[in-house]
């Protein structure tokens, strides 16, 4: 994912140089006591030896020897609102920033509000999840690690996401309803249980668990530090 570019060890070489020309000089002057050899030992050998370490790093960049390709993935988290996707995906999502992988983050609510015009009906949810789907597939194919949270609750259009995506990994938060109603502090379950909202996953609208998920995660039984610690090993796999 990551390679050293012309320019980069162009720099490093320069950086290089400059002390190691400085030691030399420093030690030539010790021992012969004239500054103008020093100068002139240091002089020829910054020129000669910059274009021998550039030469050497050129080389080494072309050899795969101690080299690991990164393959880049998408991690999917499915699951019941509440469950606690957007927790364990966040923190997916800052142990690979902090490791300096090329990441990008999909979140079911902030996507929404970039598609304010989507709704909540079978049609509707199965047409989003296909966009974001497909945004995944192209952030992946340039290079990029994309960690979604979306509640898909459709087994059809998960599997649609696992056809256009190159390697999806799907995480099933797999949290019960009754402790995802518990958690559930803007009392969504409520309203919907009252009919204030319709098409609501888990009350009036079906949730179809994963048949085959990659990792299980269950919330209510582990704690989250736990069940990402299962999430972790599993992306140490890939990388």
């Amino acid at each position: 994912m990551f390679e050293e570019s012309k320019r980069r060890s162009l720099l490093k070489m320069i950086s290089w140089r400059v002390w190691a020309t400085l030691t030399t000089m420093t030690l030539v002057f010790i021992f012969v006591g004239k500054i103008a050899i020093a100068f002139s030992v240091g002089f020829l050998e910054v020129i000669i030896k910059m274009a021998l370490y550039y030469l050497h790093e050129r080389f080494w960049d072309k050899i795969m020897i101690g080299k690991k390709q990164i393959k880049p993935f998408v991690l999917w988290f499915t699951g019941l609102p509440c469950s606690g996707k957007s927790t364990l995906a966040d923190m997916a999502y800052d142990d690979l920033s902090r490791k300096n992988y090329k990441v990008e983050r999909l979140d079911g609510d902030v996507v929404r509000s970039i598609f304010p015009s989507t709704g909540y009906s079978k049609e509707e949810r199965n047409s989003h999840i296909k966009r974001i789907s497909y945004l995944a597939s192209m952030l992946e194919k340039n290079g990029v690690i994309v960690i979604c949270s979306f509640v898909s609750p459709y087994r059809e259009t998960r599997e649609f996401a696992r056809d256009i995506c190159d390697n999806l990994v799907e995480v099933y938060v797999s949290t019960p309803l009754e402790e995802c109603i518990r958690r559930d502090v803007k009392g969504m379950y409520k309203k919907a249980m009252d009919g204030e909202i319709e098409n609501f996953t888990g009350v009036s609208d079906p949730y179809e668990p994963p048949e085959s998920p990659h990792i299980t995660v269950d919330t209510e039984k582990q704690s989250t530090e736990e069940s990402y610690k299962k999430i972790e090993k599993y992306i140490k796999r890939l990388i």
